[in-house]
């Protein structure tokens, strides 16, 4: 069984919103609470980055290109985060992960494939 379950991506206009979810399925919740989450992207061509973290108690940090159009949240409950992207550019284009703040290698799944076309 997979470490984590990333879903939601696809093919978008400029301008048009995707909604990215992550469920760490195989963590237990006591575990998952208090770590810090993020999601990452791999444009093509670019090193992986991470775009958004969120913490345990729901704060966030955006890296400066999606700052004001990507939202990152998080239900402990069920284990899960999510990347809200709105106003999508061709920029955002790339294969989304999630995984931990620092990120741990046994944590990379395959990804979801984002295609932004302008």
């Amino acid at each position: 069984q997979q470490q984590l379950v990333e879903s939601g991506g696809g093919s978008a206009q400029a301008g048009e919103s995707l909604r990215l979810s992550c469920r760490f399925q195989r963590m237990i919740t006591s575990v998952f609470n208090p770590l810090t989450m993020g999601w990452y992207r791999q444009a093509p061509g670019k090193q992986r980055e991470l775009v958004a973290s969120v913490n345990s108690r729901g704060s966030a940090v955006y890296v400066d290109s999606v700052k004001g159009r990507f939202a990152i949240s998080r239900d402990n409950s069920r284990k899960s985060i999510y990347l809200q992207m709105n106003s999508l550019k061709s920029e955002d284009t790339g294969v989304y992960y999630c995984n931990l703040v620092p990120a741990r290698d046994s944590y990379w799944g395959q990804g979801t494939q984002v295609t932004v076309s302008s």
